[in-house]
């Protein structure tokens, strides 16, 4: 008899394997909700409440042995899980630490794939696991994200490059905004891309723990938003010029051959109730793997300075400018007046080709002298092909001279044998403790959590671009916030000191201006995450602003809390930031002058003594206008701000 009732029973629990197809589960809060289905085809919908937020009507992945995640669709196995808990964050780019709190849900295929689904409170990812005893070769990915019709896109407008395949770009692009209706099926861009629902929430869409995978890029089909991946390099090309690069001359048919057993990169949709909760979302960082590095205290990051996007036209110096021993001292006594860390020395300061040959103009030795006798770091420029034939020998060079960081350049792509290069590069620098910082680069997603020495990432169109173009609007500088950023941290570069408003503003080499006011310059230190701050202004001219640059020296990097205190896409965006006690505040306008009322019932107990720099009574005429002034304020205080065109804010506000 107890034969046949255990037989009964197990016959029952195959029944009801067999007969559930579909599962539903809640995030940590109850609201987001999640609803899987796996009759025929893996496909999800996402939910706030009752109200529809995305959905895709197919996830899979096709294997070059013909075997797909969906062609025998068939659940072993499922497996619920939660986690709650705090991280501490190595580099504390936005807080010191994040709370990791989701639920899990784990399907076992019979087949040899299993796919994870996670529900924050802000936010969903999902990732497929392969468990082949070989090695795999990837043919493509199904990642689709169906929108509703009406919704509205922010996403980076990418031009394709002359004579190469679209897949190769620095990253930097203009965010502008588009219907999803308006949008041509020819559309390609980068993640993360942020969406606009007209029932009034905002997600945003992106790939999340990259390695030995390619990155995410995205089309627009109908109206759903697809996921596209560079097929392998089968063939590239180092190609000449000032900079030289690898380019990709033939592609595989496949965009990865990676380990049989392996966990792929999540897909990730951040969710936001308003505008202001994308900023503060830290879901792509925990999706990072955790830190191999298992002391980071090492680990320098800080301000900086660079000449290269001023051309190094200083004036008013008792020394010829330029690529020489003497600019760099000039450099060193300029950030150890001001309050900076380190010192960059951009390219030229050795042959691009070649680490060791060294300008002849340029005395390593001296200057690591007299830089550490001023407790100034240097910062090394490097172009990624010449530091990847050199690597080791370059590694051991830079550690004799005490180099404590350097920046990779030129790397233009996000394929797969692209991001193990990344991986390669991070290791080697932690290895020989170096921070590194990566430019022509792809956004972070989760990079630096799990290699927290990658202390920044360009990825983004930043100052750099006013030497040739009119595209750093204020309207792109304030759309950054709420969507590069929201992949980590991004190298801009702010700080240029001849500022214009737009009918005023000429692409000048050598001697660039900003469209926008100064203080739409010195409030990105405070907006932008990035543990490393580039100043990208003119030393000579800052000289002549002593009191302004004491105030931009002060401004931390990294920091023990973030609020977005308020703020519209594309509009503008207000951020308050502590450290220690006290409390630095900014605020980035576009293009439209407003009025704003900030609260100040964030702040603890007790008076602060608030320097505030805001935009001058000409700023929207002339725009390096500002004006310093110096109050007391408490909780209890507001305070009204009128923003020019292009304008901003900045307030320190220190506890008595």
């Amino acid at each position: 008899m107890i034969k046949v009732l255990l037989y009964i029973f197990c016959l029952l629990a195959t029944v009801t394997s067999i007969a559930q197809r579909s599962y539903e589960f809640y995030s940590p809060d109850s609201t987001l909700r999640l609803q899987i289905r796996t009759k025929d085809k893996l496909s999800w919908t996402l939910y706030m409440g009752k109200e529809l937020l995305t959905q895709s009507s197919s996830v899979d992945l096709q294997l070059a042995n013909q075997k797909s995640l969906s062609g025998k669709l068939a659940v072993a196995s499922h497996k619920y899980s939660k986690v709650n808990e705090t991280i501490t964050v190595p580099v504390p780019y936005r807080r010191k630490t994040i709370p990791d709190n989701y639920v899990q849900l784990e399907l076992t295929l019979k087949e040899p794939f299993t796919i994870q689904f996670r529900l924050y409170n802000d936010g969903m990812a999902y990732r497929v696991a392969t468990r082949f005893k070989d090695s795999i070769i990837v043919e493509n990915e199904n990642a689709t994200f169906e929108l509703d019709e009406k919704a509205d896109v922010w996403f980076a407008h990418m031009d394709k490059r002359q004579h190469v395949d679209r897949f190769h770009t620095s990253f930097e692009a203009i965010y502008k905004k588009q219907a999803l209706t308006a949008i041509a099926d020819t559309m390609l861009t980068y993640s993360p891309v942020t969406v606009s629902l007209p029932n009034g929430y905002h997600l945003a869409f992106s790939d999340a723990n990259l390695f030995d995978y390619p990155g995410l890029f995205l089309e627009k089909k109908g109206n759903a938003l697809q996921g596209k991946f560079a097929p392998y390099p089968a063939k590239e090309k180092l190609m000449k010029g000032e900079f030289p690069q690898y380019i990709v001359e033939e592609r595989a048919n496949y965009i990865a051959k990676t380990k049989g057993t392996r966990m792929l990169p999540w897909r990730a949709i951040l969710v936001a109730k308003k505008d202001t909760d994308l900023p503060d979302n830290d879901l792509i960082w925990l999706l990072g793997d955790k830190s191999i590095i298992a002391d980071p205290s090492w680990i320098k990051y800080g301000k900086g300075t660079d000449e290269w996007i001023i051309g190094i036209n200083l004036f008013n110096v008792p020394f010829k400018a330029g690529i020489n021993t003497a600019t760099y001292k000039f450099y060193i006594d300029f950030a150890r007046q001001f309050g900076f860390d380190q010192v960059m020395l951009d390219a030229g300061w050795s042959d691009v080709k070649d680490l060791f040959k060294i300008n002849p103009d340029v005395d390593m030795n001296e200057l690591v002298a007299y830089a550490k006798q001023n407790n100034i770091r240097l910062m090394l420029w490097t172009l990624c092909a010449t530091l990847d034939k050199q690597l080791d020998s370059a590694l051991k060079q830079f550690s004799k001279w005490g180099i404590a960081s350097i920046m990779t350049d030129f790397m233009d792509r996000d394929d797969q044998k692209m991001v193990n290069f990344y991986h390669r590069i991070a290791k080697a620098c932690a290895d020989h403790k170096i921070s590194v910082m990566f430019h022509g680069a792809f956004p972070p997603k989760g990079f630096n959590r799990t290699w927290p020495n990658a202390i920044t990432q360009e990825g983004v169109l930043g100052a750099e671009w006013n030497i040739w173009s009119e595209l750093c609007t204020p309207e792109h500088n304030v759309a950054i916030a709420y969507t590069r950023m929201l992949a980590g941290p991004l190298d801009y570069e702010p700080g240029l000191l001849l500022n214009a408003q737009k009918d005023q503003f000429r692409p000048i080499g050598k001697n660039p201006m900003s469209i926008g006011t100064r203080c739409h310059q010195l409030a990105m230190f405070v907006v932008y995450d990035s543990p490393l701050q580039i100043f990208s202004g003119n030393p000579s001219q800052g000289l002549k602003e002593p009191e302004f640059m004491k105030l931009l020296g002060s401004i931390p990097t990294t920091w023990d809390e973030t609020k977005i205190l308020d703020g519209k896409i594309g509009e503008y965006i207000i951020t308050a930031r502590k450290k220690g006690t006290d409390w630095f505040i900014a605020a980035l306008n576009n293009s439209v002058a407003r009025d704003i009322i900030i609260k100040f019932d964030f702040l603890n107990d007790g008076n602060f003594k608030t320097t505030i720099c805001k935009d001058g009574v000409n700023a929207h005429n002339y725009g390096a206008d500002y004006e310093l002034t110096e109050r007391n304020l408490n909780k209890n205080d507001s305070q009204e701000f009128h923003l020019a065109p292009g304008g901003g804010f900045f307030l320190k506000l220190e506890k008595h």
